[in-house]
């Protein structure tokens, strides 16, 4: 069960083994939403669109239909198992620009509810909570 604090709404400055994890393309052309903000803040490298990049997280959303981006939130839980001395924010990710819903999203992150070091928004939890009742 998910029982430690939600992303907060507005990020707009992290501690050094915090990482901002937002929804990209692919190109890593972060351009607009939380990538632009990853970009100018969190030092997400343009040309990038997946992975670990400064204290920024990036999982493509923009590259088709929800189960394109299932890899990739597969791939970034694996990889924050590994990494317990982050502490990772996940952002609403494919709910901005790339136009998913949030019960289209949350689901993805069923397993990350069980990782200590991924923090999740409250919509998530709310979605993923609902699912599990």
């Amino acid at each position: 069960m998910y029982n430690r604090e939600f992303t907060p709404d507005r990020i707009t400055e992290l501690k050094q083994n915090e990482i901002f994890v937002f929804g990209s393309n692919l190109a890593g052309a972060h351009g607009g939403g939380a990538a632009r903000l990853a970009y100018n803040r969190f030092g997400a490298v343009w040309g990038q669109g997946v992975g670990l990049q400064g204290q920024s997280y990036a999982i493509p959303t923009m590259q088709g239909g929800v189960e394109t981006i299932k890899p990739y939130v597969d791939e970034f839980i694996r990889f924050a198992e590994t990494r317990s001395d982050l502490k990772f924010y996940v952002t609403q990710i494919g709910c901005g620009i790339a136009g998913f819903k949030v019960g289209e999203i949350a689901p993805l992150f069923q397993a990350a509810i069980e990782v200590e070091n991924i923090i999740l928004p409250q919509t998530f939890v709310e979605v993923l909570c609902s699912v599990v009742d």
